[in-house]
């Protein structure tokens, strides 16, 4: 890993109701990764992570990590299209369910988007999204910690 801090791959944590950031601070701690959590509202962040306040506005935070990342970052989002903007930038992204973001999926799951999006405008689909549960919890570790791995490998 370089010794470098500016070198280090940054988790971006869109953190406005995500409900992983003390696995996301544990991760980084252990990693050597450096955490750059990202909100409309202020957070309370522990010391060594560091906190961002933005303007409110529904792309505000969005646009902020994303006019940011370089391609070993990591993007934590359940937002598709900041996580289509982070994998466009050579970075990672990975929803708080353990879901990794790829190439070859980052497409369908925009479409998807806009159809929900299309179908609530006709007041359909109105159920949300299931409870976060504790195997979202143990997967997005998982996948956290994989994306870290290839973020730090050389290239």
């Amino acid at each position: 890993m370089p010794s470098d801090p500016a070198a280090r791959p940054c988790i971006y944590v869109d953190a406005d109701a995500c409900p992983v950031k003390e696995e996301v601070y544990r991760v980084a701690r252990r990693t050597g990764c450096r955490v750059e959590v990202v909100a409309n509202a202020f957070i309370r962040t522990p010391p060594d992570i560091h906190f961002t306040q933005v303007a409110a506005g529904p792309d505000a935070a969005d646009d902020w990590i994303a006019g940011r990342l370089q391609a070993r970052d990591i993007v934590v989002t359940n937002d598709i299209p900041l996580a289509d903007r982070a994998l466009k930038a050579g970075a990672a992204a990975i929803a708080p369910n353990g879901q990794a973001f790829t190439q070859a999926s980052i497409g369908s799951a925009l479409a998807q988007r806009a159809l929900m999006e299309h179908l609530r405008s006709f007041g359909e689909g109105q159920g949300g999204p299931r409870p976060f549960s504790a195997a979202d919890r143990s997967r997005f570790l998982s996948a956290l910690d994989t994306a870290v791995r290839r973020s730090q490998a050389p290239r």
